[in-house]
Order: structure tokens, then C-alpha cells, then sequence
């Protein structure tokens, strides 16, 4: 195998340390708690030698380990955030980060609308701090179902919510007044949300006045829409270039950067660079 030139092994030295900036206030509050330890073997009573887990899964493990950590320190569990759609997100997170696609706002938010439409169901989370920004209520697409959302779509015209990962742009003033644009990343389940002019935006349709007297929230075309007297607040806190996941049950939902390997090595990387 050929081996790389000085420029090559200059160039790759340039992109391990811009991934390290990227990710590294993240990860270094996240992992820094406790050391990592290398496999080691041990040896039985009758002196027969067994091998511990390789070093990959060890990595998993500790990396498992952590998002417990992080899930049990944000206290979402009490407020309904299930820990399989917590997990994805902080995984596509991480994913989103080694691409680049991210700024520096350490901010995670996470949609499940496997909640009814009558619970707070949208959580803005500092990963940095470890504190809950927002939990609020937000509205799915009108053909996405009543009060549950069950159908979700990518196309024009659906009316209907669609799954997977986002990115936060920048804001504009339109029919909705305040507006927050948003660039689907999932290739097939999200990505024309732009064509379909998918932001979010507040609704007055979005309250607990509108489920008192209609027994859910209303629906929008498609929009995660937000209650009035929260939207430009979100708005002002999630903009330009942080992470939006919308969690839904949908088996055929798959997503490149559910990769758990990446995440791993992004997470353990960076934390062994601030150990070297």
C-alpha cells in the first residue's frame, strides 16, 4: 500500500484538528469524568487466561455509558423524553458535527411525535450546560393524523410532517411573521423541506386554550409550529446552524447519521487528544 505524502499526512493533520475544535467543548464536559481504561487480560483460578473485551467495545460501552450520564443529568425522563429518541439525537448530533454541518451552539433539538399533541413534546437542550432550555408544545402536519401523528411525508403538498434530522438557517418575516427556516438533511424522508417552505413559526393554534376546547393542538402544513408566547424566543435561541431531530413511528425511517461508530469515534478521539 502506498504510503501518504508529506502533504497528504499535512492535510489530514489540518482535518483531525478542525474536527477536534468542532467537537471538543462538547466532548470534554461529556466524557472527561472518568478515564479510560486499556483491555487488559486476566487469568482464572486454574490459570487458564481469558480475553476482556476489545478495545471497539469498550469504547461502546463507555460511550453507552456517558449517555446515560448526560440523559439522567438533563432530568428529561421526568418530562417525558424517552431515552431510545434521546439517544438517536445525540448520536445524529455527533454525526452532524463531524460533517461540519453545525456551528458552535452546543444545542440539541428534539421532537417526538410519538407523544400526542396534548403533551409538551419538543425539548431544546444545551448539551454544554446540561440544562433544558425549552419544553413545549409544538403542533405535526394536518394529514399527518388528529391528535396523533402517523403519517409523515417528504412531499410537496403532503401537508404532512416529515421525519428525521435538520438544520437550522437563518430567520425571515413571513405570512406567519417570524419564521425560522430549516434545511432537511435525510435524503428521501425531509430533504425538499425548504421547497415545501417548512420553518418554524408560531401559531396561535398551539396553546393549552386550543386543547381544553378541542381535546388536541391544531395542525399546520407540515411546520413544527410553536406556541405564541415562546416561538420568537426559540426562534432567537436555535437559529443558524444547530440540530433539530423530529422522532416519529415510521419502521421504514433510516438516516446515515444514526451511525453509532461515528459517533464513538468523534466522541473518543477528541477526548483522548485532550489527554495527549
Amino acid at each position: 500500500m502506498e504510503k501518504p505524502s508529506v502533504t497528504q499526512r499535512k492535510r489530514l493533520k489540518i482535518r483531525a484538528r478542525r474536527l477536534t475544535r468542532r467537537v471538543l467543548p462538547f466532548v470534554a464536559s461529556l466524557f472527561m469524568a472518568t478515564p479510560l481504561a486499556a483491555p487488559v487480560a486476566r487469568t482464572t483460578a486454574a490459570g487458564m487466561e481469558t480475553k476482556m473485551p476489545s478495545a471497539k467495545a469498550m469504547q461502546a460501552a463507555f460511550f453507552d455509558q456517558r449517555m446515560h450520564d448526560l440523559y439522567r443529568d438533563l432530568q428529561v425522563e421526568q418530562q417525558g423524553l424517552r431515552y431510545d429518541v434521546f439517544e438517536k439525537a445525540v448520536t445524529g448530533y455527533f454525526n452532524l458535527k463531524n460533517d461540519g454541518k453545525l456551528s458552535d451552539k452546543q444545542l440539541l433539538t428534539v421532537i417526538d411525535f410519538n407523544l400526542p399533541s396534548t403533551e409538551k413534546r419538543l425539548w431544546v437542550l444545551d448539551l454544554a450546560s446540561k440544562q433544558v432550555v425549552f419544553n413545549t408544545l409544538v403542533a405535526h402536519g394536518h394529514n399527518s393524523g388528529e391528535n396523533m401523528a402517523t403519517n409523515f411525508s417528504n412531499e410537496n403538498e403532503s401537508n404532512m410532517s416529515s421525519l428525521g434530522f435538520y438544520v437550522t438557517q437563518s430567520e425571515y418575516v413571513g405570512k406567519h411573521g417570524r419564521s425560522l427556516k430549516l434545511e432537511g438533511v435525510d435524503q428521501g424522508y425531509n430533504d425538499n423541506a425548504q421547497m415545501r417552505s417548512v420553518v418554524m413559526h408560531g401559531a396561535d393554534y398551539v396553546s393549552e386554550d386550543f386543547i381544553r376546547q378541542n381535546g388536541r393542538l391544531g395542525r399546520s402544513l407540515g411546520c413544527p409550529a410553536l406556541p405564541m408566547d415562546q416561538y420568537a424566543q426559540i426562534i432567537d435561541t436555535v437559529g443558524n446552524g444547530t440540530c433539530l431531530f423530529l422522532n416519529g413511528n415510521d419502521t421504514t425511517y433510516s438516516s446515515k447519521y444514526l451511525n453509532p461508530d461515528v459517533a464513538q469515534d468523534v466522541a473518543m478521539n477528541t477526548l483522548l487528544s485532550t489527554q495527549s
